[in-house]
Parts: structure tokens; sequence; C-alpha cells
């Protein structure tokens, strides 16, 4: 279903066709359901946690600053991706503009790294938390907080800024048509006339300079965690510190098994269906946004308190 634009290797596009599952209608209508519910759930769920951090002042602290954080990221990444692939879905609007094809990729590529450099600053209050507690309140402090929301923002920015800028800057002269429901880096760049080996070695390297150095970081973090609370001999202690830090640990194994999955489906795409790595590229931006606020509310007594008294002076 590739469209080409002139038999001219001098046109250049101006805008691009998102392929997204168009040679499957029932997987688009199947699909359209939950990823609006999905969708909904994410938005619903994340603006109820910065409401309720941002109105409660008894949760006006580092560790839920850090967790607003996340959620501001994750509002950002469903708005840039979810409405477009549903617009697709519903109304076929498969065009997007060359502008804001780069423009996507970037806040893609910059807030989901941005997103496991928040998982590693929260990795890291945990183990302040279990292993050093009587130095937490003189640690993670809103100074701390400050400097490394500051430090998140500008390592990603500045280390996925090259990612779209070497991809405008190719010319795309024969096809304009992404087989993918988003304007992922080399579903674009392959599609030009140039040669895309500069583009591939520098998304392979700082992906995996980024998310790689904070996938390690993390797993030392909660190595040091488990053998203080291995340590601890007062009763119901391990439990209790297993416990603060266990919602945080099921939302980095989730984002990080989502993301293995769809490198190994990358890794063996002759194996399986192309629409299995785009389905899973789109569901990485919803699935860990709709989960994140939600095991926080349910596994954080503080926010469910907070929440509640909210909704008793709204009532």
């Amino acid at each position: 279903c590739t469209m080409q634009l002139s038999n001219s290797s001098s046109t250049e596009v101006s805008e691009f066709l998102l392929n997204c599952f168009v040679r499957s209608p029932s997987l688009q209508r199947w699909l359209s359901l939950p990823l609006s519910l999905l969708f909904l759930l994410a938005m619903g769920a994340n603006a109820t946690l910065l409401i309720t951090i941002w109105l409660e002042a008894s949760l006006h602290e580092p560790m839920y600053y850090l967790l607003s954080m996340l959620s501001l990221l994750d509002i950002v990444l469903c708005l840039t991706v979810i409405p477009k692939v549903l617009f697709i879905f519903w109304f076929d609007l498969r065009t997007i503009s060359f502008s804001a094809c780069f423009l996507q990729m970037y806040i893609m590529n910059c807030f989901l790294s941005m997103e496991s450099s928040s998982f590693l600053i929260m990795a890291y209050d945990r183990y302040v938390a279990i292993c050093h507690p009587l130095r937490y309140p003189s640690i993670i402090t809103d100074q701390f907080v400050a400097k490394a929301a500051i430090f998140i923002l500008a390592r990603n920015a500045l280390v996925t800024g090259p990612i779209p800028i070497l991809s405008a800057r190719l010319h795309y002269c024969q096809y304009n048509v992404i087989e993918n429901c988003i304007c992922a880096n080399l579903s674009v760049s392959k599609l030009s006339c140039d040669n895309v080996t500069l583009n591939r070695l520098y998304q392979f390297i700082a992906g995996w300079t980024m998310l790689g150095s904070d996938l390690i970081l993390i797993f030392l973090s909660y190595v040091f965690i488990l053998r203080a609370v291995l340590q601890l001999k007062t009763k119901g202690a391990a439990a209790k510190a297993l416990s603060t830090c266990g919602s945080h640990f099921i939302l980095i194994l989730f984002f990080s098994t989502i993301l293995l999955v769809f490198v190994l489906t990358h890794v063996v795409r002759k194996r399986v269906s192309p629409n299995v790595p785009i389905l899973l590229n789109v569901l990485h931006h919803v699935i860990p946004a709709a989960l994140n606020p939600i095991v926080y509310g349910v596994r954080t007594q503080e926010i469910k308190q907070g929440i509640l008294k909210l909704m008793r002076k709204g009532m």
C-alpha cells in the first residue's frame, strides 16, 4: 500500500501518510474501543493524581513531586500519540505534515527516555528511604527534586535532539507512506533516498546508553534495597519496607518488560507479523500511562486518603 509521489527523484515530500493497520480494517475496529478506553483512563487517572497532589497539602513532599512529574510525562506522551491513532481508525485521517511528524518523533523519544530517568530517580528515593532512613529528610529534599527534574530534562532533551534533526535533514524523494501508526525514527528514515546508517547508529547508541544505564542503575538500587530489607530483624519491618517500594518496582518491571518485548519483536520481525511491533509501539505509549497512577493510587494510603478527602469536599 505504498504510494509513489513521483517518478522523479527530485520531488520532495511535504507530508507523510501513516499506514496504521490499513490492511486490517477489522483490527482497526477491534482496537479502537480498548484504545479509547485506555486513553481516557490514562488521562483521567493522571489528571486526578496531579490535582490531588496539587490541592492536598499533606502530599507536598518530594516523593509525590516525583510522582507528579511521572504523571505529566504520561499525559504528554498519550496526547502526542493516541489521538492521532484514533483519528486514523475513525476518520482515516492518515496525513501528517512534515514538521508535525518530526515534532512527534522528538517528543516520543525525549519523553520516553525522561520517563525512564524518572523511574531511576524514584528508585534512588526508595533506596535512600530503605537503606538510609535517618538521612532521608536531609538527602531527598525539594531542592533535590528540582535538581533531578532539571537533570532529567537537560540530559534527555539534548541527547534525543539529534534524532529528529538527523531524520529531517534527509531527502524524501520517492515515497511518503510510513508503515507505522506513529512517526518512529527508523520507520520514517527508511523512506529517504539518502544513506541512513548514521540515523540508525545514533538511535541505537543513544537509546541503549540512556535506557540501558537507567535500567542497570535501577536494578542495582533494588539489589541494595533487597539486601537491606533481608537484614531487618524487627517483626514486620521487612514486609513494610517491601510494600513501600512494591508499587514502584511493579511499574518499572512492566515498563521494562514491554520495552524488551518490543525490541525482541524487531529482532525477530521475519518470524512475527509486521503488525506486532507496530501495535506494541502504540500500546507502550498508553498502557504504562494508564497503570502508573492506578498502581500508586491503590498501593499508597496517603494518595487514597487525599483523593477521598477531595471527593468529600466536592460533594
